[in-house]
């Protein structure tokens, strides 16, 4: 018998063994350890100090949570950051979808132009998006001028510098940002869509409405979970928009999560609080992407078993 063992141990095909397999992730589990898991552990233990990043530091325990959940200081930026997740993500996603639809039913001359000038802002580094944006929204910029020209000068204000406007102001910047990248993912979902679906709806009678609720959304489940993943992390972590832009101003009406970390942390000396709202953030995204993996795997696995009882 032992003899037997051996002999198929030695008839194993390379690597079957589960400890080699283990050898060959170890290099890429040690890198995330070291460059992930160990940065995230340190903030975790910041969090439950009282330190101001110099004298020695006292233990807090959960002090700084509970500070996250009562204080309104606190509190503001994630209520911002849920507001922005509708410019960087519900948006994106209604007219990317609206625009990949459309696109799909009607040929367009320069498609591979037009794809190019709508991913562009994916290209740009958000330091410049923010610099230009903020010329074109400050109270002498772009936008205030051809307000006044076409007559509605009553209109022209300092968007980014108003309480009321300064949010929507950023917000639209980031639609602006994600809504490229929302197209390029439906669209190229819509390429592996057979096109005798669309031949077959429309010989029912379907119209362009019923067209894209039967066929193109259905089959685009996949790219827009991927699409909202993307965008909601990027709404969430949002810093360089908003450091130029308004740095949080005016007041507090445009801080975020993540800039607030970086102003507690490095302006006003408050480190283990800029730790807590860093693993709130942490948390809040984990949350909501997992929230949307989850949304779309019930939906196709509830499909699927529809589809074996028909």
């Amino acid at each position: 018998m032992r003899r037997l063992a051996a002999d198929r141990y030695r008839r194993r095909a390379p690597g079957q063994p589960r400890a080699v397999g283990y050898l060959y992730v170890a290099p890429a589990l040690a890198v995330y350890a070291v460059f992930l898991l160990f940065p995230l552990g340190q903030t975790v233990w910041l969090s439950l100090l009282h330190w101001d990043g110099l004298t020695v530091a006292t233990w807090a325990g959960g002090d700084n949570y509970r500070a996250l959940l009562a204080d309104p200081s606190l509190r503001g930026p994630f209520l911002h950051a849920l507001v922005l997740l509708l410019f960087y993500a519900a948006l994106p996603v209604a007219l990317g979808l609206l625009l990949a639809s459309a696109l799909s039913r009607f040929r367009v001359r320069g498609m591979t132009f037009f794809r190019t000038v709508l991913f562009l802002p994916q290209v740009l580094a958000m330091v410049v998006v923010g610099v230009a944006w903020r010329s074109v929204l400050g109270p002498d910029g772009l936008l205030n001028d051809t307000l006044r020209a076409v007559g509605l000068g009553s209109l022209a204000r300092s968007w980014l510098g108003d309480y009321t406007w300064a949010l929507p102001a950023v917000g639209t910047v980031g639609t602006w940002v994600e809504t490229g990248l929302c197209v390029v993912l439906f669209l190229a979902g819509v390429q592996r869509i057979p096109r005798e679906l669309y031949e077959a709806a429309r010989v029912d009678g379907a119209g362009p409405l019923r067209e894209f609720l039967a066929v193109t959304l259905p089959a685009l489940r996949a790219e827009v979970a991927v699409a909202l993943t993307l965008t909601i992390v990027a709404g969430l972590r949002n810093f360089d928009l908003i450091y130029i832009t308004t740095s949080g101003g005016p007041g507090n009406a445009t801080s975020v999560p993540a800039y607030e970390v970086y102003h507690r942390a490095f302006e006003t000396n408050e480190v283990g609080s800029a730790a807590a709202m860093g693993v709130g953030l942490t948390v809040l995204i984990f949350a909501l992407t997992v929230s949307v993996a989850r949304l779309v795997e019930g939906r196709e696995a509830r499909d699927g078993r529809g589809g074996r009882k028909r």
